[in-house]
């Protein structure tokens, strides 16, 4: 039985200039298939012109390329533009361009589905069916790329991986796709630019800062009180925020990059005058800065957006105490492109 053939993209430069010496054909060749490959985001061999006809058809026989698809893309009354991206095989995760007057952010996902169990988010009650690979990371930027330029007539200028999936449980093709998306060989973005959203995996968080990763981090932290992040987190207990914050420390000693934690502030979960002092103590260790996200409910009640006295009285408090805070206002909810809401519909 004839084997699948192997997504070209899965080898490297040297791996494609070797198969072409094999081939009896020049080193070179190899090069120029590469760049139709990440920087022109080529979809198929027809279209690598400067490659002869023959050349186009051995590869074909030999490999195929993977792309992406969009199924659907739906535009919100803000902007926000969601596309639900078919892959090869037939599975579907979703990613989300979000403007604003200044820069246009890429959310992309990691996972289709969801390692974590975290109760508020959408994504999490699909359970993990794989990891994506490097190229379907880099194709969702590409996709984004080209919506920037045709609707709002820029660049992209920012990528989080915060959609589907948990970036750090798939943490070898999350760093290859980057590798790709930061090289001058690729879209040459710069690694300051791009934010890895993690919901807390020690461990992993220890091996970035031994990588010496240049990207930005992340940490969907949402409770510093460990009794309450484990209700709404389950994995918190696996991870408790012991573990959490000691890797955090080792993190920034190692590369001196201030924390940034993604925090939701519901009713009756974490909205009292005790829920902002554990955060203001867990920010103290390390230098950081508090984003408090808008809630985006996934239609069952269990989890809703906390009052605005709640919300002020984070923001007092904390600035009180030197920290940075931000308001997010969510984007994108009226097509569930918002924050959490990933795969509620689909």
């Amino acid at each position: 039985m004839k084997q699948d053939k192997k997504d070209i993209r899965a080898l490297t430069k040297d791996q494609l200039r070797d198969f072409f010496v094999s081939q009896g054909d020049k080193a070179f060749r190899g090069n120029q298939v590469y760049e139709w490959l990440w920087q022109k985001a080529a979809h198929s061999f027809d279209v690598m012109t400067n490659v002869s006809k023959e050349t186009r058809d051995m590869l074909a026989a030999n490999f195929v390329i993977n792309h992406i698809k969009v199924d659907q893309m739906q535009r919100s009354s803000d902007g926000t533009i969601k596309n639900a991206v078919r892959l090869h095989d037939s599975l579907i995760v979703e990613s989300v361009l979000i403007p604003t007057a200044t820069r246009t952010t890429a959310c992309v996902s990691s996972q289709v589905g969801c390692s974590l169990d975290c109760k508020f988010c959408a994504t999490s009650r699909l359970k993990r069916m794989r990891n994506l690979n490097p190229d379907e990371i880099y194709d969702q930027v590409v996709v984004i790329d080209n919506e920037s330029r045709l609707y709002f007539d820029r660049p992209l200028s920012n990528i989080v991986f915060m959609g589907m999936g948990e970036p750090l449980m798939n943490y070898n093709n999350v760093l290859k796709s980057i590798e790709k998306i930061t090289s001058k060989e690729g879209l040459g973005m710069s690694p300051k630019r791009i934010t890895v959203s993690t919901s807390g995996v020690p461990k992993m968080i220890r091996k970035m800062a031994d990588d010496g990763v240049k990207f930005n981090l992340a940490v969907s932290l949402h409770s510093a009180i460990d009794e309450v992040r484990t209700s709404i987190m389950p994995f918190n207990e696996t991870f408790p925020l012991k573990d959490l914050r000691e890797a955090l420390e080792y993190w920034y000693a190692k590369t001196k990059n201030r924390i940034t934690y993604e925090y939701v502030v519901w009713n009756g979960i974490n909205d009292t005058q005790a829920d902002v002092n554990a955060l203001v103590k867990f920010c103290r260790f390390a230098p950081s800065k508090v984003n408090i996200i808008e809630y985006n409910p996934i239609d069952d009640g269990e989890f809703q957006q906390a009052s605005s006295s709640a919300i002020e009285m984070y923001q007092k408090t904390l600035e009180a105490n030197g920290i940075t805070v931000t308001i997010r206002r969510s984007r994108g909810k009226d097509i569930d492109a918002a924050c959490g809401q990933l795969a509620n519909k689909s």
